[in-house]
């Protein structure tokens, strides 16, 4: 649901630009706060006044609608709580800003005079870092040291030319453990003053971000450090992530964005790419090299770009491996080998709809239907037109097609293989397994010796 939010500031509202203070009457100067509920990727914002550019597409987001005013370009965040649905089957409660987290993408052009009214609608105060963006020191944001903290109800004004094209973020720094964790995060794109420069077909834009949410419960656990059960592209989790649709022999550029507390190696399956740019500008033509799995630190942003000229539908995704699962368990242990039947006679006597499973590994999870508690999403899940997809997390399919229209972003669904292109069983009986080299070593007695209190002790084993 996209809706505007009119007279959302009230008669109490004070509006502080820089160090000055604006009074009540002013008010009315802000521009309207712009709200989207809606979990799915809209279609780019093209301009409606500025100069020209090629927007871009926020998977599962939005950019943020501007107004021009004098000689400004002008936009308004919100920062508050949201609810946030991670995958169909979960929700959850998180802040971020104008509806959803991460909030609205904000673009503009190298040159445009930007000013961004912030307001508070947390229970404590914040303020906004414009990561890698050239500004201003008073207008970057680091609560304390640069500005004022933003207090609940207020609102402060941002201002800066956007000197430097490019990829970046935004995020607070103010209580940076708590809001973080909580969602509050975006992407803010600067596209070049020359529309041609660097030009693609296809634009897309996310941030990464990571949660630890118990199952059934809604609220992340803020003072987790290492051990997240949810890795999310835009705040969600396969399938809920959108697909990446691409036009046969469409140039695409992929902009990533890294808020979580690791690293994560983006793998793209199919046509390699290149890596174009960084938060810290554009990666000279010579310094490119092409790639098929590229590593995003934390705290960076990273820009790829491919030629979509092999059509089909083309695995995406981080390839640390426990990133592509939801609700990961920390302390289950592992029962490969191990027989369970013993166990699960005695434990269905006691619980009737027990299933023992691990035994032969964990995919069986992405096929079966477990009863679990609610607002909990299954570890693996996902089906493709061949079975389940056993993924979750940070995944995602590279879609290209051939016919699909330059502003087209719906998923054209499963792709269909031409004859003979698709492994098949092989019906023959296998030949004998032949094993080279000298056979295994017999097994030896080994001695050793253990001094326990008391005296030495000789044991054999």
């Amino acid at each position: 649901m996209n809706r505007s939010r009119r007279n959302f500031i009230g008669t109490s509202a004070l509006m502080l630009a820089g160090a000055s203070l604006i009074s009540r009457g002013k008010a009315s100067e802000i521009p309207e706060a712009v709200i989207q509920e809606s979990p799915a990727m809209q279609p780019p914002l093209h301009p409606k006044e500025g100069r020209e550019y090629n927007p871009v597409a926020t998977l599962n987001g939005w950019t943020l609608p501007f107004r021009i005013k004098n000689g400004w370009k002008e936009f308004h965040l919100v920062a508050e709580p949201v609810v946030r649905e991670i995958a169909p089957g979960m929700t959850a409660h998180l802040w971020g800003y104008n509806g959803q987290s991460p909030g609205p993408t904000i673009e503009c052009v190298e040159g445009d005079q930007v000013r961004i009214f912030v307001t508070n609608k947390l229970p404590e105060h914040t303020t906004v870092h414009w990561h890698g963006v050239m500004l201003p020191n008073g207008m970057d944001g680091v609560g304390g040291l640069t500005q004022p903290h933003i207090k609940p109800g207020k609102t402060f004004v941002y201002e800066f030319v956007a000197k430097r094209s490019g990829t970046f973020m935004y995020h607070p720094h103010a209580d940076e453990m708590v809001q973080m964790a909580m969602g509050m995060m975006g992407s803010l794109v600067i596209h070049p003053a020359d529309p041609e420069f660097m030009r693609v077909d296809r634009d897309f834009v996310f941030v990464m971000a990571s949660y630890d949410i118990d199952p059934g419960s809604y609220v992340p656990k803020v003072m987790t450090m290492t051990d997240f059960n949810l890795w999310a592209w835009n705040s969600r989790v396969f399938p809920g992530i959108d697909p990446l649709v691409c036009g046969l022999n469409d140039r695409v550029r992929v902009r990533i964005g890294n808020l979580t507390m690791t690293n994560h190696p983006i793998h793209k399956h199919g046509a390699p790419f290149t890596v174009t740019c960084t938060d810290g500008g554009w990666t000279p033509e010579t310094a490119r090299i092409p790639e098929v799995t590229t590593d995003v630190p934390v705290g960076a942003m990273r820009a790829m770009e491919f030629i979509a000229d092999e059509p089909g539908d083309w695995a995406f995704h981080c390839h640390k491996s426990h990133h592509t699962m939801n609700a990961m368990g920390h302390d289950v242990k592992t029962f490969i080998g191990v027989n369970k039947e013993t166990a699960r006679k005695v434990i269905k006597k006691l619980v009737p709809d027990y299933m023992p499973m691990g035994s032969g590994g964990m995919a069986e999870m992405g096929e079966m239907e477990m009863p679990m508690p609610d607002n909990t999403l299954p570890m693996m899940t996902g089906f493709g037109q061949f079975g389940p997809m056993e993924m979750g997390g940070m995944f995602s399919v590279v879609k290209v097609r051939e016919g699909i229209a330059r502003g087209d972003y719906k998923d054209p669904g499963p792709y269909k293989h031409p004859e003979g292109t698709v492994a098949y069983e092989f019906k023959g009986a296998p030949p004998p397994a032949v094993r080279k080299g000298p056979p295994p070593a017999a097994k030896t007695k080994i001695e050793f010796n253990v001094t326990k209190p008391g005296g030495p002790a000789k044991h054999q084993h």
